[in-house]
């Protein structure tokens, strides 16, 4: 790292000390003057406009170290920065992170972002459909001032005198159309890492932003937000309770950053087929190795299924779902193995490559265990009605 000779030393808490500046820490420092001055009227913004540009434009070409340092200071600022210019900068956030940044401290800022975004948009597309049957708004071609003013009313009035949509909310609304993709993909930087996601499923966070993701996926296909969607969905050091009806036996292992079932489904043979606790063709290695860690270059592999899925009250659990379909009995994720009824094969790989995922037996259950535990689950469904 080369460093400015004539840069001054850092005197905030918590910054460099003992040594000078590098560009981009100085350039963060006069952001974080731009955001306090926002307040200062029109020569604020411009400032404000300009600092972050000199952010943006330096940080594409600095090293992880410097990179990572400044994370959390600009994750610090997103509560104070105007709605437009906020995405971008958790856009830097999340590149940050990527590099090394503290993702714990990132994190909270970001989600709420993506949380209001989301609100936002759904606020957009519930009040669009209240007008004409003009198609949503496009982020990449269309003008936000356009949507503002329509979402407005252009100054007509409802039945009862009042404007379609206040101000702030047709902001909102216009804001988080138009900034969603950006908040998506920042979110999904901080969420590949599992002490964020255990942290937002403790604080409830997870719950809230998978319901208006659900929503948003209901009403609109504009934005793909399904990798987002499994990765707020996975299961870190979870339980699951696997009882296989064909032996009578039962299973405890633990999950970790587990997205999808189709590698639940490669895991779990590896675990008890490839472990010998039950009959079958143990996966190919590099199916269980792309199921955990490896990345896929190249040459596709295809995993076979072993077993059919399926719920304590019958119903399948599919192997296009995610993990956190698997109900939970007792407090712990519930899973019965059955014959399979047909063949099954995929393209082996884990749904969302960034994050490892692993699957450990922890103990077999005792026969008389396994035996009082399948006693309480009903038969699987037939196909034609789980299809239902």
């Amino acid at each position: 790292m080369v460093l400015d000779p004539h840069s001054a030393q850092d005197g905030r808490p918590g910054g460099p000390s003992g040594r000078q500046q590098t560009a981009l820490e100085r350039a963060v420092g006069a952001l974080e003057a731009a955001v306090a001055g926002l307040a200062d009227g029109p020569d604020g913004g411009e400032h404000f406009d300009a600092a972050l540009r000199r952010v943006g434009g330096l940080l594409g070409p600095a090293g992880e170290a410097e990179s990572a340092a400044v994370g959390p200071r600009l994750a610090a600022l997103l509560t104070d920065t105007p709605a437009f210019p906020r995405a971008h900068l958790a856009m830097m956030v999340g590149a940050c992170v990527e590099r090394g940044a503290d993702p714990a401290a990132c994190a909270d800022r970001v989600l709420a972002g993506l949380r209001e975004a989301l609100t936002g948009a759904l606020l957009l597309i519930d009040r669009w459909a209240d007008g004409d049957a003009e198609d949503l708004p496009d982020p990449d071609r269309d003008d936000p001032g356009r949507a503002h003013a329509r979402l407005l009313g252009d100054g007509r009035t409802d039945g009862h005198g009042h404007r379609r949509m206040a101000g702030w909310h047709a902001h909102r609304a216009v804001a988080g159309w138009w900034t969603l993709e950006l908040w998506q993909r920042a979110a999904f930087a901080l969420c590949t890492h599992a002490a964020v996601r255990r942290a937002a499923r403790a604080d409830g966070v997870t719950d809230v932003l998978t319901e208006l993701i659900d929503r948003y996926r209901e009403r609109s296909e504009r934005h793909d937000l399904k990798g987002l969607r499994y990765l707020a969905a996975a299961l870190d050091d979870e339980p699951l309770l696997v009882l296989h009806r064909p032996s009578g036996t039962g299973y405890l292992l633990r999950m970790d950053g587990l997205t999808d079932n189709f590698q639940l489904h490669t895991l779990l043979a590896e675990a008890l087929i490839g472990g010998g606790h039950l009959p079958g063709s143990r996966p190919d290695p590099e199916v269980v190795a792309l199921s955990r860690t490896r990345w896929l270059e190249g040459r596709r592999f295809i995993a076979t299924g072993a077993f059919n899925l399926v719920a304590p009250d019958g119903g399948w659990i599919w192997n296009e779902g995610m993990p956190e379909d698997i109900p939970v009995v007792g407090g712990v994720r519930t899973l019965v193995l059955d014959p399979q009824p047909y063949e099954r094969s995929w393209a082996a790989g884990r749904f969302v490559e960034q994050v490892p995922g692993d699957l450990r037996l922890e103990r077999v259950l005792a026969p008389e265990e396994a035996a009082a535990r399948l006693a309480a689950v009903a038969p699987a469904l037939p196909f034609e009605r789980a299809v239902r």
